[in-house]
């Protein structure tokens, strides 16, 4: 079971491992032993109390996880073992939910401040009049 917080919990029967050959360091340990983990879990007929406003998002921020079916597929090759890999996809996959709970803050419009206003304007006048001087005289014939 990947305990995701206090309430939310992804039950192992829910998870399907594969297994297969890694890239990486290990020497020709990487030719005999399969230490490269991949999680499959059947999301879309999952049991875990995630509520939906946080299936959207995490639908919507991990798109290229998700299959056509609705499965999120992780997979870890980091390590040189087995196990390691294992937990690095459940960490993974707890992340991912945890990342998908968090509400985004809605967005409020300013205005800008009618201070900075002045000071723009009067930067601007400072500005031309600086040009202004730079000028000889009978400029523009």
């Amino acid at each position: 079971m990947i305990q995701v917080t206090e309430t939310i919990a992804v039950p192992d029967a829910e998870l399907d491992w594969s297994y297969a050959r890694s890239g990486g360091p290990g020497g020709q340990n990487v030719n005999k032993v399969s230490s490269k983990a991949v999680l499959r879990w059947a999301a879309a007929a999952s049991t875990a109390p995630i509520p939906p406003a946080a299936w959207g998002r995490m639908k919507a921020r991990y798109p290229s996880r998700f299959t056509v079916e609705g499965d999120v597929i992780l997979s870890s090759q980091e390590f040189r073992d087995q196990e390691r890999n294992r937990r690095a996809c459940a960490g993974k996959l707890a992340e991912m939910i945890r990342a998908a709970l968090v509400e985004p803050t809605p967005r409020r419009p300013t205005k800008v401040s009618k201070g900075a206003k002045k000071r723009r304007v009067a930067d601007k006048r400072r500005q031309s009049a600086k040009k202004q001087d730079r000028r000889g005289p009978g400029g523009d014939e």
